[in-house]
C-alpha cells in the first residue's frame, strides 16, 4: 500500500506484496500459527486490491479495452472465486486440516489473475488509455484501498454505483473489527 504512479504500477505493487506474503506463508511448517498472521494479512490486501479494482480498473476496461465488458465480466469472476476461498479461509487457524488446502487454492487463484492481469489486461489498458488516465485511475485506486473492507464480503455488490457507495462504510467496520482484535498484525 501507499504506492505512486499510474495505475498498472500500483496493481503490480500489490501483486508483488501478495506474493511476497505468500511466500512468507509456505516458508513456515504446515500448523504454525504465524501463518494464519500471514494469511490474514494476505487476506487484508487483496479484500482491498479487489475492492479498487472492482470501482476503478473494471468500469474503466469496460470503456476503453476492446472487449471490455467480457474482459471484466472475466476478472470478477476470479474474485468472486478468491472471495469465497478467503472467506472459507477466514474462519480456519493453521492447525485446521482445511488452513494449507484453501492456502493452496488460494494462491493458485491468485496467481493465475495476477498472470492474466500482467499479461493480457494491462497490456491491453496501457495500448487503449492515456498516460493522463492512467495516473488518475492510480490515484482513485490508492484511494479506494484506504477506505475499502479488509474481510471478504461474497454478497456485497462488486460493480458501480453500489460498491462505492457501501465499501466505505464496510471498510469502516472491518478496520475497527481488526483494530479490536488485533487481526493481521504481527504478535
Amino acid at each position: 500500500m501507499g504506492h505512486e504512479g499510474n495505475v498498472i504500477a500500483e496493481l503490480t505493487a500489490d501483486h508483488r506484496e501478495v506474493e511476497d506474503l505468500f511466500g512468507k506463508i509456505t516458508a513456515l511448517p504446515p500448523g504454525t500459527k504465524q501463518r494464519k498472521v500471514y494469511a490474514d494479512q494476505v487476506t487484508i490486501e487483496l479484500v482491498r486490491h479487489s475492492v479498487a479494482e472492482e470501482a476503478y480498473l473494471y468500469p474503466a476496461v469496460r470503456e476503453h479495452v476492446r472487449l471490455g465488458d467480457s474482459v471484466a465480466d472475466k476478472e470478477l469472476e476470479d474474485h468472486a472465486a478468491a472471495e469465497q476461498i478467503m472467506k472459507d479461509l477466514e474462519s480456519r487457524e493453521a492447525d485446521d486440516p482445511e488452513f494449507d488446502r484453501l492456502v493452496g487454492r488460494l494462491m493458485q487463484e491468485i496467481r493465475a489473475h495476477v498472470d492474466d492481469e500482467e499479461n493480457r489486461l494491462f497490456p491491453q489498458l496501457r495500448d487503449a488509455c492515456s498516460a493522463e488516465v492512467l495516473d488518475d485511475l492510480g490515484e482513485k485506486v490508492r484511494r479506494a484501498k484506504k477506505a475499502a473492507p479488509t474481510r471478504p464480503h461474497p454478497s456485497a455488490p462488486d460493480t458501480p454505483p453500489a460498491n462505492k457507495l457501501l465499501a466505505p462504510g464496510t471498510g469502516l467496520v472491518d478496520r475497527l473489527r481488526d483494530a479490536f482484535s488485533g487481526r493481521g498484525k504481527q504478535p
